[in-house]
């Protein structure tokens, strides 16, 4: 199965983002990084939110949490680290989403008569800077 990492692709950007950068032991294939991205329309942050919540679920399902010795591992506590390193994504994705669209705040003027039909002139007159 093909592995290709280059930082030019979006494909490339999501390995970056989740650390699939060993092109001898890939966490994924690029099938696998494509539907990522098909799955979360494109967005490169988001599709490496779903990659990393995909690699947590397999952390607790594999490794669990065992002790042998002095040897121990915790699969359930990477796997939070690692979705909560997807839920940073998420945010971020989420900030960047809202600062391409303008922001999800705006003002609306409301015109009830004559004077307030003067006044919405008299503002958008000032706000083109005249």
């Amino acid at each position: 199965m093909p592995f290709t990492y280059d930082l030019a692709t979006d494909r490339g950007r999501v390995r970056l983002l989740v650390t699939d950068v060993d092109q001898t032991q890939p966490l994924f294939q690029d099938d696998e990084i494509d539907a990522f991205l098909a799955i979360e329309g494109g967005s490169v942050p988001r599709a490496a939110a779903l990659a990393l919540d995909t690699i947590a679920s397999n952390e607790s399902l594999v490794q669990k949490a065992s002790r042998l010795v002095d040897f121990q591992t915790n699969g359930p506590a990477v796997a939070a680290d690692l979705r909560a390193h997807a839920a940073a994504l998420r945010a971020r994705a989420d900030e960047l989403d809202a600062a391409a669209s303008g922001g999800a705040f705006d003002w609306a003027e409301i015109v009830t008569g004559a004077f307030g039909a003067r006044e919405r002139v008299v503002d958008e007159w000032l706000r083109a800077g005249a």
